[in-house]
């Protein structure tokens, strides 16, 4: 596949009015460009999990809106980043209608395009496939902060493009990782086989 930016096509704003569990799916095989410090960063999405105010526990916003999740009560199409364990931040695409707190955290990525960037952004230690494999690494990677938290999907410096629907026999569907409420959920989404997928063959 060609790279250049300029043939890049971004997703509609109506692929993010889906249903949470859709959109989880179905970003799965597109490409999350960053323009970073005059450079391009792109990777393919390979893993992610979906989070609901309803009946999910895990997910910020199931007590209601607050200054921290506001992001996720929309409008879809932008990013909601949040800072964890005091040390690391994640990535979420907000998605639904306006006022209703859904979002899919971005697990994983296949670097594509910029990829000495992204090994100058984690560290001379990583290897390839460790370079945004979880979704901590991926945002340092990619060089997401506090300052992207709200991004629009429509601009210029940081997108989701157009890639591959990926048909169902090829996603495999499990229980989310690293949280300690609502487990059960079978919310999780990743790419058959893919050897960038953070922590496969789980659920």
């Amino acid at each position: 596949m060609d790279f250049a930016i300029e043939k890049m096509e971004k997703l509609p704003a109506d692929f993010y009015y889906q249903p949470v569990l859709k959109t989880a799916k179905r970003l799965l095989g597109k490409y999350f460009v960053r323009r970073y410090n005059g450079k391009y960063l792109v990777g393919k999405i390979v893993e992610t999990e979906a989070y609901h105010q309803d009946n999910d526990s895990s997910c910020h916003a199931h007590r209601g809106k607050t200054k921290r999740n506001e992001v996720m009560f929309g409008p879809p199409g932008h990013l909601y980043v949040y800072f964890t364990y005091g040390m690391h931040y994640c990535s979420n695409v907000v998605c639904e209608e306006e006022n209703r707190a859904a979002a899919v955290l971005l697990r994983a990525v296949e670097p594509v395009a910029g990829v000495e960037m992204m090994q100058h952004l984690r560290g001379p230690k990583f290897g390839l496939k460790q370079l945004a494999a979880g979704p901590a690494r991926f945002c340092q990677a990619f060089g997401i902060g506090k300052a992207e938290n709200g991004a629009d999907l429509f601009g210029e410096e940081i997108f989701i493009a157009a890639g591959r629907d990926e048909p169902s026999e090829e996603i495999v569907t499990t229980t989310r990782i690293g949280i300690s409420s609502a487990v059960e959920l079978p919310w999780r989404f990743y790419l058959k086989g893919n050897e960038f997928v953070s922590k496969p063959n789980r659920g």
